[in-house]
């Protein structure tokens, strides 16, 4: 085990989360497209809601669109982060294994671990997925070593855990208790918040700045598309955004 230098994973997280910002500002300004977004949200959704401008519509959709690729762009950073901070500590190694993000040795247990960025991820099939990978895992180290090996599914953010880790054939380890496990620092999940914020609030108003040109743009595309006399046309939306397309066959 080596000691953790703090100094390098500051860093690491000050150069990572600046390329997070870079990626957030390429999808507002290069990969955001008016079709993309009114075909993958919900327009019953915001019809329930009552929205009534064009603007308004256009900042619903936006945002869900938006949220949806930070929380991959953000996961990617978190996840990469906790990989070269036990790398760092433990010599920890980027796993060959099928559905297993790292292997790492610690009083004398191999881990094998699978990250998320939050707790609350994952539907009935992944979870099953998971334990499968875990249990194939498992069984081909045990036959390579006499040694323990624990499969740890570690949330970089929440408190949870499973209620049955010996049944379910692996640990759910969220917050603090993983980064603790990781780094050997009870300290650390707090300790890289300020990285993190590294030039935050720069990097944020470039993005609003961004943001602010894309609802100008869309909302008076949307309005010349899909209003008529000032008032959301509903039925025209739903019809680009469900109706059966020309080429596809209707089923008997």
């Amino acid at each position: 085990m080596n000691q953790l230098n703090l100094n390098e994973i500051y860093e690491y997280a000050e150069k990572h989360i600046s390329a997070f910002h870079q990626k957030r500002l390429e999808y507002i300004t290069i990969k955001t497209e008016l079709d993309k977004i009114l075909k993958q949200k919900n327009p019953y959704l915001f019809r329930a809601k009552n929205i009534l401008t064009a603007q308004d519509l256009i900042k619903g959709f936006l945002d869900a669109f938006i949220q949806s690729q930070e929380e991959t762009l953000f996961g990617e950073f978190i996840e990469g982060l906790a990989i070269f901070v036990c790398d760092r500590v433990f010599s920890a190694k980027k796993s060959q294994l099928t559905g297993i993000d790292l292997e790492f040795e610690k009083n004398n247990c191999i881990y094998i671990v699978e990250i998320k960025a939050g707790w609350n991820w994952g539907n009935a099939s992944q979870i099953k997925q998971l334990k499968i990978n875990f249990k194939n895992a498992k069984k081909i180290l045990e036959n390579q070593t006499d040694k323990r090996v624990i499969a740890v599914n570690g949330c970089c953010f929440g408190n949870k855990k499973n209620k049955n880790p010996e049944k379910d054939g692996y640990y759910k380890i969220c917050g603090q208790e993983f980064w603790q496990l990781i780094s050997e620092s009870e300290s650390f999940y707090i300790d890289i918040i300020e990285p993190i914020g590294h030039k935050a609030k720069q990097k944020n108003e470039k993005f609003l700045e961004a943001y602010s040109v894309v609802v100008n743009k869309f909302t008076l595309e949307f309005a010349q598309r899909f209003c008529i006399d000032g008032k959301i046309d509903w039925e025209k939306l739903l019809e680009f955004n469900s109706g059966i397309k020309k080429k596809h066959k209707k089923y008997d």
